[in-house]
């Protein structure tokens, strides 16, 4: 649960003494509380907007990874557009190219692949009629995940 994992991370900030920015459309969540983050903008997490709060608060890191998959997906499209270096705000925690790699099945196994990790077989397919053949080739029990969900789907 993204909001009780981002709630964690601005009170382990605020105990470093780090000013806190938050950016969450929901009024109802731990995250917005009175008291917890010290500025907050209740605003879509999407690229407009954040690039907005960053060009007026010069943050010098973000956390993307506390967002869900709305915040991951907004700051992969910030870091195509540029907007992190443009204001020299650093991503703290997750690389983007970890994200990006986490996200696409496809590309992690061949990451995993690369560093010689051991991991269960796997296949990306992109139809049904595909997920029984590989399921066939690889042996059941199977498992079947979506791509681009790392942050999860709502």
């Amino acid at each position: 649960e993204f909001d009780y994992s981002g709630s964690q991370a601005i009170k382990a900030l605020k105990e470093e003494n780090i000013l806190t920015v938050l950016i969450n459309p929901n009024i109802a969540t731990v995250q917005t509380s009175k008291g917890l983050a010290d500025k907050i903008y209740f605003l879509p997490l999407v690229p407009e907007y954040v690039e907005q709060v960053i060009r007026s608060e010069r943050p010098n890191g973000v956390l993307l990874t506390f967002g869900g998959q709305t915040g991951l997906n907004c700051g992969v499209e910030l870091q195509k557009m540029g907007v992190f270096d443009k204001y020299n705000c650093k991503i703290l925690g997750t690389p983007i190219q970890a994200i990006i790699d986490t996200e696409d099945r496809k590309m992690f196994s061949e990451r995993i692949a690369e560093i010689g990790e051991k991991v269960a077989p796997s296949t990306a397919v992109y139809s049904v009629d595909e997920a029984f053949n590989a399921a066939d080739q690889l042996g059941y029990p199977v498992m079947a995940r979506a791509a681009f969900s790392l942050g999860g789907l709502g």
